[in-house]
């Protein structure tokens, strides 16, 4: 089997971690300790499994012999019945092993940043805009994470332009990344008079947050402005320039941040951001290749894809990646979104077992 000579590969590169780790030069190397140390937690779990994997397949040849002797019956009926528990644990763990198999996005456990926008269908798309950012920090409270607002551009009837959230606890894209794409509104706006059903956009960008060392910019590709902060921020508002504006001139993105009075701390928050961004857009680029050889069930990486419809007067969520539709519209909007994103994390680990 494929997958055995995998793990035959992987027990060899644990033994050789084990034997560098007992190296006198490596250990003067405290850099290399910790890589090597991490890299052998990753691969511990594979080789435990793989032993006790082992162990089966011997009891299971074991068991085999005395069943085709023939010499002693009780013996052999007790073996009969022995095998038989053998060989659903052997399948059972082969299937324990692939998971553990699938590659891991090195992303999973990066905090986030998340960006709400409003799309087409005017008050109504700021209004659902202004409803999703409700939505998700609603769920990032019932989570325990913490969340920053860094900016904020209001629209009318109470809904929003666009926002933009950090949101920091452990662990967060790997549940959150499964909601960047456009999600599309159904229902009657407060503002029609005829009671007719009409369908708004918005959309949401899940970026996993960089450090400076991951992705630098540089400072010749980008220009700074600041300028004056509009809505409530206290006495400063409009009258101090603190508001921060980033261009990034190769790829005309264009961030700012105004969330805070300190003009030094907007700069950060919105370099912050634009790292982000860059990062984002350079893995995609890298990964456009391969995406487009592999049919991805969860196709997190497409920003243009319509991947969710909220219709209000059906009371019905359908997430049109995998075809999975929920009558319970109400909680997901007060933040209960566990069970569509475990769903979701359950469609892309079946799709990786299949690859």
């Amino acid at each position: 089997m494929d997958f055995i000579k995998k793990l035959q590969e992987i027990k060899e590169k644990y033994e050789l971690i084990y034997e560098k780790l007992s190296d006198p030069e490596v250990q003067s190397n405290q850099k290399a300790v910790i890589q090597l140390s991490r890299d052998r937690s990753e691969l511990e779990p594979i080789v435990n499994k793989y032993d006790e994997y082992n162990s089966i397949i011997s009891n299971i040849k074991g068991n085999e012999e005395i069943i085709l002797a023939k010499e002693d019956a009780e013996l052999c009926e007790m073996a009969k019945l022995e095998l038989d528990d053998l060989q659903d644990s052997k399948l059972k763990l082969e299937d324990e092993i692939k998971f553990l198999l699938i590659p891991k996005d090195p992303n999973d456990e990066k905090d986030v940043i998340l960006e709400v926008r409003a799309g087409t269908g005017g008050e109504e798309a700021g209004l659902f805009a202004g409803e999703l950012l409700r939505m998700y920090t609603r769920f990032i409270e019932l989570k325990g994470w913490r969340h920053e607002l860094m900016d904020l551009s209001e629209a009318g009837m109470g809904g929003i332009k666009e926002a933009v959230m950090a949101i920091r606890g452990g662990g967060i894209y790997g549940f959150l990344k499964y909601e960047s794409g456009v999600h599309r509104v159904q229902r009657v706006p407060a503002t029609e008079a005829n009671g007719r059903v009409h369908t708004s956009a918005a959309s949401v960008v899940v970026l996993p947050e960089v450090e400076d060392v991951e992705f630098e910019i540089d400072p010749n590709d980008i220009r700074i402005d600041v300028f004056r902060s509009g809505g409530a921020g206290g006495q400063n508002v409009n009258k101090v320039e603190t508001a921060i504006r980033i261009t990034h001139y190769p790829t005309g993105l264009v961030v700012q941040c105004q969330d805070e009075r300190s003009q030094l701390k907007n700069k950060l928050k919105a370099m912050k951001v634009l790292q982000s961004r860059l990062f984002d857009l350079k893995q995609r680029e890298q990964n456009s290749e391969t995406a487009a050889t592999r049919k991805s069930m969860v196709k997190s990486g497409d920003r243009s894809d319509k991947i969710r419809t909220y219709n209000f007067p059906q009371n019905r969520l359908t997430d049109h990646r995998i075809g999975l539709t929920l009558y319970n519209l109400t909680n997901i909007m007060e933040g209960d979104l566990t069970e569509v994103i475990e769903k979701l994390q359950i469609a892309d680990t079946t799709e990786k077992l299949k690859n």
